[in-house]
């Protein structure tokens, strides 16, 4: 959420660029939201690979055998997803509802 909020704070000049170029407050409620759902996705992504990396490097210490379901993996990515929409819904519904002119503005 943190992360979302900066890339707004630093994107105000062009949220008001491109709803003064007509854009609504739907386009660019969207566009935040895909930013931020991409971003847990990939992040979800690189944590499934890192854990089945860890999970595959003790199973060959421990001599254990590997057993990670694909319903664990489903649920983990689908997990990060709620996350992205959970916490990047605020900044993009702070993003949507700038005032294009105020925006302009923004130093």
């Amino acid at each position: 959420m943190n992360i979302m909020l900066v890339s707004v704070t630093e994107r105000i000049r062009e949220i008001g660029i491109r709803m003064a170029l007509g854009a609504r407050g739907r386009d660019i409620l969207m566009q935040f939201l895909v930013e931020a759902v991409m971003l847990s996705l990939v992040g979800g992504l690189i944590g499934i690979m890192l854990g089945y990396s860890l999970a595959l490097l003790a199973s060959g210490y421990s001599e254990w055998p590997l057993m990670v379901s694909p319903d664990s993996v489903a649920m983990s990515f689908g997990f990060a997803a709620v996350v992205g929409i959970f916490f990047g819904l605020y900044p993009a519904v702070k993003a949507s509802r700038l005032d294009p002119i105020q925006a302009l503005r923004h130093e």
